[in-house]
C-alpha cells in the first residue's frame, strides 16, 4: 500500500472550504483546528473530559466550536452538516450503538452530505504495538460490517481507500501520554506494562531523527446521503 499521511488524504477526497463540518470524537481538536483553518465551519464532539478539556483550552484557529457528547446520540438538528467526519473513532463506538451512531450521522447531515470514516486496519507495527493494551481485532471488524450495511440507512459509499499512514512518536513518554489523553481507563494497564511496553515501542520502531515511526495500514469509506 502506498505511504500516505491522514491529513492529506482527508483534504484530498473532502472540499472543506465553506463547509459545515461536525468531528465526532474529536479528542484534542487537532483535526477540528486543520479543518477550521481549510476554511470549513467545524464543531468537535467529545465524551471525555480530558481530550475536551484540552481541545477548548488550545489557541483556536478560527470560529470552531465543542460539544460534550457521544455518536450514538449527537446533540445537533437534523440538516445541520454538510460532512460529519470519525476521524479513527468509529471503532471506539460500543459495538451496540455503532448502526445508531450512523443512523445519527445520517440524520444531521444535508441530503446529499457525506460520512468520511477513518479507520486502522488490524495490522502494522502500530497495530502490533497496541496488542499489549488491547486487542482490537474484532471489534475494528465488526465496525467495517456496519460500515459496509450503510446503505439501509440511506447512506451509499462512493469510494474506500486504503494507504499505511506513518505514525511518528518523539519518545516512549509522548506515545504512553497520547493513548492515556485518548483513553484515560488505560492509565493503570500502561502503567503496569510500561516495561513491557517500552521493550516493545524499541523493538517495532524505525529509528529516526525526529523520533521512532510506526506503520499503520488505514481505510478510508466515504459515504453519501440520498438526495
Amino acid at each position: 500500500m502506498e505511504r500516505r499521511n491522514n491529513t492529506e488524504v482527508i483534504q484530498d477526497i473532502l472540499h472543506l472550504a465553506g463547509k459545515r463540518v461536525l468531528d465526532v470524537g474529536c479528542g484534542p481538536g487537532v483535526l477540528v483546528r486543520m479543518m477550521t483553518e481549510a476554511g470549513a465551519k467545524v464543531s468537535g464532539l467529545e465524551c471525555g473530559a480530558l481530550p475536551l478539556a484540552k481541545a477548548r483550552a488550545a489557541d483556536p484557529a478560527g470560529d470552531e466550536t465543542y460539544m460534550e457528547g457521544v455518536g450514538e446520540n449527537i446533540p445537533f438538528e437534523d440538516a445541520s452538516f454538510d460532512t460529519v467526519v470519525f476521524f479513527k473513532s468509529f471503532h471506539h463506538v460500543p459495538v451496540d450503538a455503532q448502526e445508531k451512531a450512523l443512523s445519527e450521522a445520517a440524520r444531521v447531515l444535508v441530503p446529499g452530505g457525506h460520512v468520511y470514516i477513518l479507520e486502522p486496519l488490524a495490522k502494522g507495527s502500530q497495530f502490533e504495538l497496541g496488542l499489549l493494551l488491547e486487542d482490537e481485532t474484532e471489534v475494528r471488524a465488526v465496525a467495517y460490517q456496519v460500515i459496509k450495511d450503510a446503505p439501509k440507512l440511506g447512506l451509499n459509499e462512493t469510494q474506500e481507500v486504503a494507504y499505511v499512514h506513518v505514525s511518528k512518536h518523539k519518545d516512549f513518554e509522548t506515545y504512553r501520554d497520547a493513548k492515556i489523553l485518548v483513553d484515560a481507563a488505560r492509565e493503570q494497564l500502561i502503567r503496569d506494562n510500561e516495561q513491557t511496553l517500552r521493550q516493545t515501542f524499541e523493538r517495532l520502531g524505525r529509528e529516526t531523527e525526529a523520533g521512532l515511526e510506526f506503520d499503520q495500514p488505514m481505510r478510508v469509506n466515504l459515504l453519501r446521503k440520498a438526495g
